[in-house]
C-alpha cells in the first residue's frame, strides 16, 4: 500500500544528474516532504553530470522492445508535459553508415531499423535511405558527397536540451520543497553511514567532505560512475567510461542554414545535432567502444577523473573520425577549429541495463540508481517512477534492473566497438 503524505520517509539523494533530479521531482510531486539532495558542483545543472550537455538524443530504437516502449512513453512527456515540452526538439533521426562500415555496425543499423518497424506507433514515421540523392532529399543542407551512406529516417525522435531541461526541473524541485546543498565541503560525500539494527546493518546517512553528517530513512546513490567510490562492492557491474565531445562554432547566419536538420548518425564515424539555438554550437561526438580509466583506481575498476580540468581532452581518434565525418557531410567547415573538447562520463553495464534496486544486506536502506549506459537522459520525465515502484514494492521485480552480484552478463547491447585505456591514446592537438 502507498504511503499517505504524511507517512513518507525522508529522502538523501547523493548525486544531482539526469537519476538524482528525476527521482527527487517525480517523490516530492508524490507526496514526500524530506527530500535532500547533495551534489559536489556548486551549482546545478551539475558540471559534473553527463547531462551538463547542449543535447541528448532522445529516440525509441532499441532491440529490446521493453526500452522501446518506455522510451515511447519519455517521448509524450517530451512532446506534452509543460515541464519538458520547451527543451525538445522533435527534428528526427538519421541513422545511417558510410560505405565504409563493416558488417556489424550494418547490422547494428538493420536491428535498430526492424525494432521500430514493430512499432505501430512508428506507422508512417520511418522510411529506408540509401545514397546521395535520397539523403540530400531529406536534408538538403548537406553539401558533401554523403558517399555510399545507408540506413534510415525516423521522424518521431529528436533531442533535448539536457542542460536546461535539468535546471528545470532542478526549479521544479526547489517549488516543492526540496533541499539542495551543493559544493564540495557540503555535497560532496566522504563516506556512508552505517548502523546495526535487528535486520542487520542499515545504512543511515552520509558524511560530507566538510564533515557535515545528513541522516535519512533512504539514502540513494545517483552518482553515475562515481558511485563505486562509496560502494565499492558494486565491482565491475559498473564501469566508468566516457565518449569524447568537441564543438564547433558557427556564426548566426551559417547556424541558420542548418536548422532543424535530424540528429544524424554516421555510425562508423560520429553524430551531430542541429547547432545549439542559444550559442549557435554544432556538437559533436565520434560514438565508438568509448575509453575507460582503470590507471586511476588502485581497486581494478575504472573511474571517472576527479577533477574536471582531468577530462578537458579528446583522444585523436575523435577527432580524426569528426573530420572524416565533417568533409562528407559539411566540407565548408571541415577546417573549423574544434573547441570545448572534453571527455562525457558515463555509468556502463556489460548488458546496458540500468541497475535501480537496493544494495544487498543493507535492509532496505541503500538505493543505487546507475548503469545509464549512455541511454539514461531520454528517460528523465519518467526515471523518478522507476524508483517509486521500487520503494513501494520493497524489492526490484525487474529482472534487468536488479542488482546484479556476479552474474553479469557480458557485450554490450546496444554498441559496436571495443573499448580502449584513456592512458594508452594519444590526445588531440587542437
Amino acid at each position: 500500500m502507498a504511503l499517505e503524505s504524511n507517512e513518507r520517509e525522508s529522502v538523501l539523494i547523493l548525486g544531482a544528474g539526469c537519476f538524482g533530479l528525476a527521482t527527487a521531482y517525480h517523490l516530492a510531486s508524490k507526496g514526500y516532504s524530506q527530500i535532500t539532495v547533495l551534489d559536489k558542483a556548486d551549482e546545478i545543472p551539475s558540471h559534473f553530470s553527463a547531462g551538463f550537455d547542449l543535447n541528448k538524443v532522445v529516440r525509441a530504437e532499441y532491440p529490446d522492445p521493453f526500452y522501446t516502449s518506455l522510451s515511447l512513453k519519455a517521448i509524450e512527456k517530451w512532446r506534452n508535459d509543460p515541464l519538458y515540452a520547451p527543451h525538445y526538439h522533435e527534428t528526427g533521426f538519421l541513422n545511417v553508415v558510410s560505405d565504409a562500415a563493416n558488417q556489424q555496425t550494418r547490422d547494428t543499423i538493420e536491428n535498430y531499423f526492424a525494432s521500430i518497424q514493430k512499432q505501430p506507433a512508428f506507422d508512417g514515421q520511418i522510411q529506408r535511405v540509401s545514397g546521395h540523392a535520397e539523403v540530400k532529399k531529406i536534408v538538403p543542407a548537406f553539401q558533401g558527397l554523403i558517399n555510399g551512406w545507408s540506413g534510415y529516417w525516423n521522424k518521431m525522435a529528436g533531442y533535448c536540451h539536457s542542460a536546461n531541461a535539468s535546471a528545470a526541473v532542478y526549479c521544479a524541485c526547489v517549488n516543492l520543497g526540496v533541499k539542495f546543498q551543493l559544493g564540495k565541503q557540503d555535497g560532496e560525500v566522504e563516506s556512508l553511514l552505517y548502523a546495526s539494527a535487528r535486520v542487520g546493518t542499515t545504512c543511515v546517512g552520509a558524511r560530507s567532505r566538510g564533515g557535515r553528517i545528513y541522516l535519512a530513512d533512504k539514502i540513494i546513490l545517483a552518482m553515475g560512475p562515481d558511485v563505486a567510490n562509496l560502494i565499492p562492492q558494486i565491482g565491475k557491474q559498473v564501469t566508468g567510461r566516457c565518449w569524447g565531445v568537441v564543438h564547433i562554432q558557427l556564426s548566426p547566419e551559417e547556424a541558420a542554414t542548418l536548422r532543424n536538420i535530424p540528429v544524424t548518425n554516421v555510425r562508423d564515424m560520429a553524430f551531430f545535432f542541429e547547432p545549439d539555438r542559444e550559442t549557435n554550437k554544432l556538437k559533436f561526438c565520434h560514438m565508438g567502444g568509448a575509453f575507460t580509466n582503470y590507471a586511476y583506481s588502485k581497486d581494478g575498476l575504472s573511474l571517472p577523473f576527479t577533477e574536471l580540468s582531468e577530462s578537458q581532452f579528446v583522444p585523436a581518434e575523435d577527432e580524426f573520425y569528426i573530420r572524416k565525418l565533417l568533409k562528407e557531410v559539411l566540407p565548408q567547415f571541415a577546417d573549423r577549429p574544434l573547441i570545448d573538447a572534453h571527455l562525457c562520463w558515463f555509468a556502463d553495464t556489460d548488458d546496458s541495463n540500468y541497475i535501480i534496486d537496493y544494495v544487498p544486506e543493507t535492509g532496505s536502506s541503500l538505493v543505487v540508481l546507475s548503469g545509464d549506459s549512455g541511454h539514461g537522459f531520454k528517460m528523465l520525465p519518467i526515471f523518478g517512477e522507476f524508483v517509486q515502484a521500487l520503494l513501494d514494492n520493497g524489492d526490484q521485480s525487474e529482472t534487468r534492473w536488479q542488482w546484479k552480484g556476479s552474474q553479469v552478463k557480458t557485450g554490450s547491447a546496444w554498441r559496436s566497438g571495443t573499448s580502449q585505456e584513456l592512458a594508452g591514446v594519444t590526445r588531440a592537438k587542437l
